[in-house]
């Protein structure tokens, strides 16, 4: 079986609805996922641009620690009892829409669904992207994504 990821927000390589823009909606998306591989103890997801103009990307959304046996989320959330949202580089602990600069062209918002194979990774609501991506590093056993494209046209 193939691990995949889906939205009833939108398609890959869609354009992103308002809901999902950063100045208009800030909603997160509708995610479902099947084909976990067996061992698979926990989810993670996350949410990163690598259009943005920092050098090293930007973080939209981490979510880890997601029960085994959750495959959905639901558009705007909550998150699952027990996991953890991490902080995006808007600076707080939750989803942070697009929101690419006037005029640098379409940006790519790439949700990824990581298939964990521990119950809990060592992540806390304070660390940043880059921790989370660390810790993911070592614990995934697999991974689908669906990618999101947004302009800001100014």
């Amino acid at each position: 079986m193939t691990f995949t990821v889906t939205s009833n927000d939108f398609t890959d390589g869609a354009t992103l609805p308002d809901a999902q823009v950063y100045a208009k909606g800030n909603r997160s998306p509708h995610l479902a996922w099947s084909g976990a591989p067996e061992g698979t103890k926990s989810f993670a997801i996350t949410c990163f641009d690598p259009d943005a103009p920092t050098g090293s990307g930007f973080w939209h959304w981490t979510v880890a620690n997601i029960p085994a046996d959750v495959t959905e989320i639901a558009a705007g959330g909550p998150i699952p009892t027990g996991a953890v949202e991490g902080r995006m580089d808007f600076g707080q602990p939750s989803f942070g829409g697009a929101a690419p600069p006037a005029g640098h062209g379409p940006h790519r918002y790439i949700f990824t669904v990581f298939a964990v194979d521990v119950e809990k990774l060592d992540v806390t609501p304070e660390n940043s992207g880059a921790i989370f991506g660390f810790n993911l590093h070592f614990h995934t056993l697999a991974k689908a994504s669906i990618t999101g494209i947004y302009e800001n046209k100014g």
